[in-house]
């Protein structure tokens, strides 16, 4: 399932919406994120994930996505939370992804749920919070205060950025 036409994703950077900014929103935990829908690609369920042996926590292993292998990454891990899975009636555990490429490579970032996209005015953006925990920290560019929750905008290339060499 695609989560953007590509009238949507060309929107995004069309003239005339330099002043907003779109996100396509997810939820890990209670906790609203905001991923920059130029970089979304795909939306869609992973239930045949080969688990890597010795790879790093966060990496829950390998899927096939239309003929191009993709690394899942577990959003949850990453963000230094607890995870529990737990299978449906047929014994399958069916995962909710984002797809992204980031340097060349095919990633699926595994989340808890997905949201709509929203398009927000670019002067709500702020800084981040100086009491937020260092690793959402590392993993965020800003914040969007929004009616009723705080809407925590993350850097993917820092989300994705996995250091490799420490894994062995």
């Amino acid at each position: 399932m695609s989560a953007l036409s590509p009238q949507d994703a060309a929107s995004a950077t069309a003239p005339g919406f330099g002043n907003s900014l779109d996100y396509v929103t997810i939820r890990v935990g209670d906790q609203l994120l905001g991923l920059p829908i130029g970089r979304v690609q795909d939306v869609f369920i992973a239930n045949r994930i080969t688990v890597v042996p010795r790879a790093p926590d966060e990496i829950v292993g390998l899927l096939n996505l239309r003929g191009r292998i993709v690394t899942a990454i577990c959003l949850r891990r990453r963000l230094g939370r607890s995870v529990t899975l737990a299978p449906d009636a047929q014994g399958l555990i069916e995962l909710t992804a984002i797809g992204i490429d980031h340097g060349g490579e095919s990633y699926a970032l595994i989340v808890d749920a997905v949201g709509e996209v929203v398009r927000l005015d670019r002067s709500t953006l702020e800084p981040l919070p100086v009491h937020l925990d260092r690793v959402w920290a590392a993993l965020a560019t800003g914040v969007h205060r929004l009616a009723d929750e705080l809407l925590v905008v993350l850097d993917l290339d820092a989300v994705l950025d996995l250091d490799l060499d420490t894994a062995a």
